[in-house]
């Protein structure tokens, strides 16, 4: 007969025989074996759950709590039936055993004592152990259940984007729809575990009264003599039943209130690794507790022992985290020459990440996993951004630690550039003033470093306040990541290879084949580029590539020139570029330029072989600059953005002689001005006269 077939069988005996415990007598012996078996059932399930990765991978829990809930009670039954039988001439020796132990000395003084304990278990089991797991229980099943099609959602599009296979798929919804009747049933089987102390109140309450009733009525016994007895087997009996039953409880409350674990790992590996995050706790700990020591009328010789040996653990746990990110320092340096080979093996061209971030050592745990790792989270969704908004899919981003930085220093660099860099407040906030603040709020002050703007350092006990005053409050790992989004966007033209365009034009190619040829018959991989490049210079987005290959297919056979085939992409792409600067009535608010001046930039112009420049004298230079930035200011001080509007011929002319102080002036030409967008004229730049 297999294994299993015999696991069956003497699981529906057991089941059975419990049935029978309700109804038929049994000897003390017996009860004594039956009890000492719930004894240990109940904190084998205790030690099972404490070892259990996941809440799920004891599915038979809820079951487990059915029948261990009638087995003790089962047990409870057998128990009031001897005791009333059999009255003082009761041998059971393990109600007998924890009765006296409990009471203790004898009389009255004993059984009060050993009543109250009773009691205090009763209650702390009632309404704190088992009325906690209960809410929790009911809770984790509800948003269980609500997320269960997501979930579900999640895997389906993750099989879609043949991230997993279709068997690892059916794995993973097997999981979700046994994880959802777990804590369903979970929500039913902690009335179990409620109900059966309510019903072990009931019993303890029955044995004491009727036990005395039989005791003083049916044996003639004096009452001194029945309630010694009746309460002491009482005790015992409670006891027996309802320390199983709190082991049950705090098995029941571990299992639902684990739902924050990883799946991988045992409930003391999670609290080992998460009371041993950070030494500093427990030297402030041992320093409190030193100093409380020595306070007048406190126990010294037990507060700075204690605290002391807090300080020691503090202490070995900093020299362990020390060791420890040395020794993952030393393996990526000796991984790194292991690539790298010998000194005679290297390569005659040493290749440099096309984007890095270099953090110090304060800012690691931004990026450690089993810390979180916030900030690899926000620049995957940086790379996805990039594509939807740039239309530049963004190489990887490779995190290095650099022990060269400051510890709360980061630097992002294009190619082994750098192109960034700004130092950080690990928790703290960067609160800035949008303009809508009601309070003003005293900080230590800083600078924006993806905008410039003045900002205000505050640390966590502050953050709701600045919130509720006002404040745009950003954490550290947002701040890196605004600031990446700008310098990426900044640096986009940078960023694009020639081997990202030939990506490009290998992929386009599948569905737009006749764009592609004509297009490559035309241009090479270095034309393509310069002509994307001067678009991502100035925030134009590259993703509808059909139109940009198809002007330059048009324009391809008359020039080849980069600025001319530029400014014709742009007016292909006109609808997008005013949908991007005009606000949401379709109005965009513009600054034209005196026609005298325009005629003497468009005069100056000079083609050099990186294309065209306005070649001002430097008094007109100079002139021109501080007119424009004047009416920057002033439309700016209005609450409005401006676009500098121009004839096309002047449009590149205007860009580059201001690019170098107002980087991030926009420049469009009339062409580029689609019909429905209306103009909003906020006045006429004049320079000199």
């Amino acid at each position: 007969m297999s294994e299993k077939k015999n696991t069956d069988i003497a699981m529906a005996v057991a089941v059975v025989a419990v049935v029978f415990m309700l109804i038929i007598p049994m000897p003390t012996v017996i009860l004594d074996v039956l009890m000492a078996v719930n004894l240990l059932l109940a904190l084998l399930i205790l030690l099972i759950v404490m070892y259990t990765p996941r809440a799920i991978d004891f599915s038979f829990f809820p079951t487990m709590l059915l029948i261990s809930t009638v087995y003790s009670l089962a047990l409870n039954v057998s128990s009031t039936r001897l005791i009333l039988t059999q009255g003082a001439k009761f041998d059971g020796q393990l109600i007998t055993a924890f009765g006296t132990f409990v009471v203790g000395r004898g009389g009255t003084e004993g059984l009060v004592i050993g009543l109250v304990i009773f009691i205090i278990l009763i209650a702390v089991q009632a309404l704190v152990i088992t009325k906690g797991a209960t809410r929790i229980a009911e809770v984790a099943a509800r948003f269980t259940l609500d997320a269960m099609p997501m979930k579900q959602a999640a895997v389906e599009s993750e099989y879609n984007q043949g991230a997993i296979t279709e068997d690892e798929a059916r794995i993973k919804k097997m999981e979700i729809q046994s994880e959802s009747y777990f804590y369903g049933s979970m929500d039913g089987a902690t009335k179990f575990v409620s109900g059966n102390v309510k019903v072990g109140i009931f019993i303890t309450v029955i044995n004491l009264i009727v036990g005395i009733i039989f005791g003083m009525v049916f044996r003639s016994e004096p009452f001194n003599l029945a309630i010694q007895t009746y309460a002491k087997f009482t005790i015992g009996d409670g006891l027996l039943s309802q320390i199983p039953a709190l082991f049950i409880s705090v098995a029941t409350g571990i299992i639902v209130t684990r739902s924050a674990s990883d799946g991988k790992t045992s409930m003391g590996d999670d609290m080992r690794r998460q009371f041993t995050q950070n030494a500093w706790v427990y030297y402030i700990s041992g320093v409190t507790m030193g100093l409380i020591g020595f306070l007048p009328g406190f126990p010294w010789y037990v507060l700075i022992p204690m605290g002391a040996a807090l300080c020691y653990i503090g202490r070995r746990l900093q020299l362990k985290q020390a060791s420890a990110f040395a020794a993952k320092l030393a393996k990526e340096t000796e991984r790194r020459q292991t690539q790298g080979g010998s000194v005679a093996d290297i390569s005659p061209v040493v290749p440099l990440d096309p984007l890095s971030l270099e953090l110090g050592f304060g800012l690691i745990p931004l990026v450690d996993k089993e810390k979180g790792a916030e900030l690899l989270e926000r620049i995957t969704r940086i790379r996805r951004e990039g594509a939807l908004d740039m239309g530049l899919v963004v190489p990887p981003i490779r995190i290095i630690d650099n022990m060269q930085l400051s510890p709360n220093e980061y630097c992002f660099k294009i190619k082994g550039a750098a192109v960034g860099s700004s130092q950080i407040r690990m928790g703290w906030y960067m609160c800035m003033n949008t303009g809508s603040v009601t309070e003003e709020i005293q900080g230590e002050p800083t600078t924006d470093p993806a905008f410039g703007l003045p900002a205000i350092w505050l640390a966590e006990a502050d953050r709701e306040r600045a919130e509720r005053a006002g404040y745009a409050v950003v954490d550290p790992p947002t701040i890196i990541a605004t600031h990446l989004t700008e310098l990426i966007k900044t640096h986009a033209a940078e960023i694009l290879g020639r081997q990202e365009i030939q990506s490009i034009v290998d992929t386009l190619k599948k569905e737009y084949p006749a764009v592609v040829e004509e297009v490559t018959k035309l241009f090479n991989m270095g034309e393509i580029q310069k002509v994307l490049q001067g678009l991502l210079r100035e925030q134009v987005s590259i993703r509808n590539m059909v139109a940009i290959f198809e002007t330059m297919a048009d324009f391809g056979p008359v020039t080849k020139k980069t600025d001319i085939l530029v400014e014709k992409v742009r007016q292909a792409l006109s609808r997008q570029i005013c949908l991007q600067y005009s606000d949401d009535n379709r109005v965009m608010h513009v600054l034209t330029i005196a026609p005298d001046f325009l005629q003497k930039l468009v005069s100056s112009r000079v083609d050099t072989v990186n294309g065209p420049i306005a070649a001002l004298e430097p008094a007109e230079q100079h002139e021109w600059i501080s007119a424009l930035s004047t009416a920057v200011a002033s439309a700016q001080g209005g609450g409005f953005m401006p676009v500098v509007l121009c004839p096309e011929e002047a449009r590149i002319l205007v860009k580059v002689s201001t690019e170098r102080e107002l980087p991030n002036l926009v420049v469009l030409s009339v062409p580029e001005i689609v019909n429905d967008i209306k103009l909003e004229n906020l006045g006429e730049i004049k320079v000199g006269g």
